[in-house]
Order: structure tokens, then C-alpha cells, then sequence
């Protein structure tokens, strides 16, 4: 037979499947429910915990036990990078997947610190220069109206970027079109990147910065961007929770067979 606390869990959670709780409401208080005969303080609470492990409810003091958003915000391939976009347009990256999500996008969304940092072996390595040179790092705390979705930091060569708005720290994207039309009018302009994903456990910092419920993972992206002539331009580290997110592909399936015969 299974505990109290399993089966209060169990019946809640399936009231949340059903539409019965809808994303973004409260559960009742844990007082509520023990006055309804529903169990101890303990055996509510412990439900209440399986429930946020289970990836159901977030509890935050202050604002109790609400059902968690379940339409995650789509991340965009190689879409969310069309030239047409930043280059022709306002549009900057993470706001095509707001586009592309039918979701609005306010600028006090997105904070932001500029400073002076000695690269890290890894952005050494991708940016091409020695550990411990100075480059420039441009991180982003990102929201959706309170709900932090990710950070970023980029991470440039300070003679690619020197006295452009990309080191300016105003909050908010690098002026129109973002960093990448920075990049285009200071003639660098952008043609290849290549991205590579990888889950793990948050560090306590994390959680805190992105309020994440208890036991989820984050997603964490590399990002190196290219000019045709193979200058690194940029290197980005993102964290991402990894519940707020769809990632989404559409490309071309290569042929190299075909390919080297046309070569021929």
C-alpha cells in the first residue's frame, strides 16, 4: 500500500494533468489541506515536494505552490539566425523564438553586465588567443516577464569589438538588429557557427539565478561564430532550464556522396 503522502501526490498530480489546476495557478496551502483531512503537515508537505520534483509545481516563499508553465518556449535552429532578421530588421536571436513562440518580448527582459576578463582556457581555446588574455564578456540574465529562461555570455577579441555597442552596458539587446549587426557594420560580418548542447546538474548559484524547481537539469550551449574567412567573432556559453525550452531543427539532410561526384 502505498504512503499517504504518495497518494495525496498522485491524486493532485492527476487533477494537474487534467486541467482541474491550470498552469500558473496555486495549490491550497499546506494548512488548507490538513484541515481537510487530507494528513499530517509532514505527509502534505512531502507531497507537495514530490509534486516540485516531479517537475509538476514550483514553491518559492512568498507565492506558495503554483502549477508550472507547460508550453515551453520554442528555441529556434538555424532560423533563429536568418541575416534577414538582425541584419534588415530589429529582430536579434532570442526574440525570434519569442516571434516563433507567439510570445511578447519587453526590454527590461534581458540584463546585462560588459567587463574585462582574462580568458578561460575554453573561451582561450575558441576565441584562438592565450589563456589569460583579456577579453571582453557580454553576459545576459534573460526573462520571461519574472521567470529567468537562460543566461548568456559572449565572449569577444577587445579589437573586434572595441567602441561599439556591443561593450556598451546598457540593458537590453546591442541596438538594432543586436550584436551580430554590431559585428556586420564593424565589417564582420557573420556565416557560419557551430553549437553544441550538453545536460547536467545546475551548480547552487544556478538554481538561484534561474529559480529552478528542485532536480531539474539545465541545458548548457557552446556557441562558436564565424566569418567566411574562419575568424572566430564570438564564442557563447549559455544555461538554459531545461523545462522552458523546445529545441527546434529544420535543415537540409546532407548527401556527400552526391556531393563529391558533383565535384568531380
Amino acid at each position: 500500500m502505498a504512503p499517504k503522502w504518495r497518494d495525496l501526490a498522485d491524486r493532485l498530480a492527476e487533477q494537474i494533468r487534467s486541467g482541474e489546476y491550470a498552469p500558473g495557478a496555486q495549490l491550497p496551502q499546506i494548512r488548507e489541506l490538513v484541515e481537510a483531512g487530507e494528513g499530517s503537515k509532514a505527509t502534505v508537505h512531502q507531497a507537495y515536494k514530490a509534486l516540485e520534483s516531479e517537475g509538476l509545481v514550483t514553491s518559492t516563499r512568498g507565492h506558495g505552490t503554483v502549477v508550472r508553465q507547460r508550453a515551453p518556449l520554442k528555441r529556434l535552429g538555424i532560423y533563429r539566425y536568418d541575416k534577414a532578421k538582425w541584419r534588415d530588421s530589429d529582430e536579434v536571436a532570442f526574440i525570434a523564438d519569442r516571434v516563433a513562440s507567439g510570445r511578447a518580448f519587453k526590454r527590461d527582459e534581458q540584463t546585462q553586465t560588459v567587463s574585462r576578463v582574462q580568458a578561460s582556457d575554453l573561451v582561450a581555446e575558441a576565441l584562438g588567443v592565450p589563456a589569460g588574455s583579456e577579453v571582453y564578456a557580454r553576459a545576459r540574465l534573460v526573462k520571461e516577464g519574472s521567470q529567468p529562461t537562460h543566461t548568456l555570455t559572449s565572449y569577444y577579441k577587445p579589437e573586434h569589438v572595441e567602441g561599439t555597442r556591443i561593450v556598451d552596458p546598457t540593458p537590453g539587446p546591442a541596438g538594432r538588429g543586436g550584436g551580430y549587426r554590431v559585428l556586420y557594420d564593424a565589417g564582420y560580418e557573420i556565416d557560419h557557427m557551430r553549437e553544441s548542447l550538453f545536460a547536467r546538474v545546475p551548480s547552487a548559484h544556478e538554481v538561484q539565478l534561474l529559480q529552478l524547481p528542485a532536480g531539474e537539469p539545465v541545458v548548457e550551449l557552446h556557441r562558436t561564430t564565424y566569418t567566411a574567412d574562419g575568424t572566430v567573432v564570438e564564442f557563447a556559453v549559455g544555461v538554459h532550464s531545461s523545462s522552458r525550452f523546445a529545441w527546434e531543427y529544420d535543415f537540409k539532410v546532407p548527401d556527400s556522396a552526391k556531393d563529391r561526384e558533383a565535384q568531380e
